[in-house]
């Protein structure tokens, strides 16, 4: 099975209908990750369909959660994922990349200019020192340490309203139950990744006085 053929067969998948032009650039995005992973190890994947999959379309699978003409920042997203793949598919989103690893970053600002995509920019950045003069809609990171870190750490860019996204495997009990005062886990959802075995989850947090989404 070629890349294309898995590609189209995982959005099929997911239900998610893309043009030519971005399932091109997606599997481009594939290519120069594997090509800069060598020099910056940006990921332990090392194939390219291993990194399709767990990499590509696990980001895609949050695609439709996120409302139309939204706004996102992606914390700590190491080689670009999950904001690039979705920057890629959803030329509505306005997607802010924080990565404070400035190689990662210079990768991620390269792919920006190769792919054109015009609706992404990175920070090379840790997120606590970042300040927005606006909030962002969403705050979304996977894999980036547990619930409480990720408020503690990005919760500042939210904006009033919005929602912190966290991307976990297992369902982290324990974690859900260490959130901090004055914030909720107000929504979680099983993810079914096209070619990724085990559980994914994805979990909603809000600010404990926010209206409900």
């Amino acid at each position: 099975m070629t890349l294309q053929t898995e590609l189209d067969a995982g959005l099929a998948a997911l239900d998610l209908p893309l043009t030519a032009t971005a399932r091109t650039r997606l599997l481009r995005y594939i290519a120069l990750m594997a090509k800069w992973n060598a020099v910056y190890n940006l990921t332990a994947i090392r194939e390219e369909s291993r990194m399709l999959t767990h990499h590509l379309l696990d980001a895609l699978s949050v695609s439709r959660f996120i409302p139309d003409r939204s706004s996102l920042a992606d914390i700590g997203s190491g080689g670009g994922v999950p904001g690039i793949p979705l920057a890629i598919s959803r030329d509505d989103l306005d997607v802010l990349s924080i990565e404070p690893n400035s190689k990662k970053a210079s990768f991620q600002q390269q792919a920006r200019i190769d792919l054109g995509i015009d609706n992404f920019e990175v920070q090379t950045a840790r997120a606590e020192q970042v300040s927005l003069q606006q909030g962002r809609d969403f705050i979304i990171s996977r894999a980036f340490g547990d619930l409480a870190d990720f408020i503690k750490v990005a919760g500042h860019l939210l904006k009033p309203g919005g929602r912190m996204l966290a991307m976990k495997g297992v369902y982290p009990d324990e974690e859900v139950r260490a959130i901090p005062p004055g914030w909720t886990l107000a929504r979680s959802e099983e993810l079914q990744v096209p070619g990724v075995e085990g559980a994914r989850h994805l979990l909603w947090l809000a600010r404990a006085d926010a209206p409900a989404a």
